[in-house]
C-alpha cells in the first residue's frame, strides 16, 4: 500500500475529496467530507516515511499502538482521538482500510 493506494480508497467514501489546505505544502493532503469539509484522514511526508492520520475511538487507540508496530500517537493532532499508520509494505491493507472506514464514519457527525 502506498500513498496514491491510501487517497484512492479515501475516495471511494461516499461524498469525499481530496484537499490541499497548506500554502507552499503540495505533498500533505487532507481527505474530507463534501458537506461538513471535516477531515477524516490527512497523508502527508515525513522525512521518507508517508503517514496516515485518522480518527479512532480513544478506547481502541492504545489497543492499536500496542499491536502494531506502524501505529503511533498522532503526528501533529490531538493523540488521544488521532492515530498515524505508517504506510509500508509490512501494513496491513484490510485494517488500513477499516481504519479509513472508521475515521470516515466518527468524523460525519
Amino acid at each position: 500500500m502506498n500513498r496514491e493506494d491510501v487517497i484512492k480508497y479515501c475516495l471511494t467514501l461516499r461524498d469525499t475529496f481530496e484537499d490541499y489546505p497548506f500554502k507552499e505544502d503540495f505533498d500533505s493532503v487532507t481527505m474530507k467530507h463534501r458537506k461538513s469539509k471535516k477531515w477524516f484522514a490527512l497523508i502527508m511526508n515525513v522525512g521518507d516515511k508517508v503517514y496516515l492520520n485518522v480518527k479512532t475511538d480513544p478506547n481502541y487507540s492504545e489497543l492499536l499502538r500496542s499491536s502494531y508496530d506502524y501505529i503511533i500517537p498522532a503526528y501533529h493532532m490531538n493523540k488521544e482521538h488521532w492515530n498515524t499508520i505508517i504506510i509500508s509494505d509490512k501494513v496491513d491493507i484490510s485494517l488500513v482500510k477499516e481504519l479509513i472506514t472508521q475515521s470516515y464514519e466518527l468524523t460525519q457527525k
